[in-house]
């Protein structure tokens, strides 16, 4: 499969499993959950989607694991939405990379301010 197609079903799975979550799920522990990417394995088998909440540690914590209650009703969701023959098996991970964008921003702040208190 080309990478052009895998990218475009990536996009397509990515917005289907937003609308399933904002739209269909009712389960209030979920909470202000954004997909910020979904990776799908070269078969079809299984998509990786990547996760941020709204607020602290903890509460990310519980959205996902209300998320993964919610994994076969939000895959049964997905696959009468999606034209394809296999519905691939949905693993929710917390995404942490602006958390780690924060992280260097404050390192490079703090070396900033190292760099002004010398002069």
């Amino acid at each position: 499969m080309s990478s052009i197609k895998q990218k475009r079903l990536e996009g397509i799975i990515r917005k289907d499993i937003s609308d399933i979550i904002q739209f269909e799920v009712k389960d209030a522990d979920v909470g202000f959950v954004t997909i910020t990417d979904v990776e799908v394995s070269n078969d079809h088998s299984y998509a990786k989607v990547y996760v941020s909440f709204l607020g602290k540690n903890a509460r990310a914590q519980a959205g996902l694991k209300a998320l993964n209650r919610a994994k076969g009703f939000i895959r049964s969701a997905l696959s009468q939405r999606l034209a394809i023959r296999r519905t691939p098996e949905l693993t929710f991970v917390l995404d942490t990379t602006e958390e780690h964008g924060r992280h260097i921003d404050e390192i490079i702040a703090s070396l900033h301010e190292g760099e002004n208190t010398e002069e």
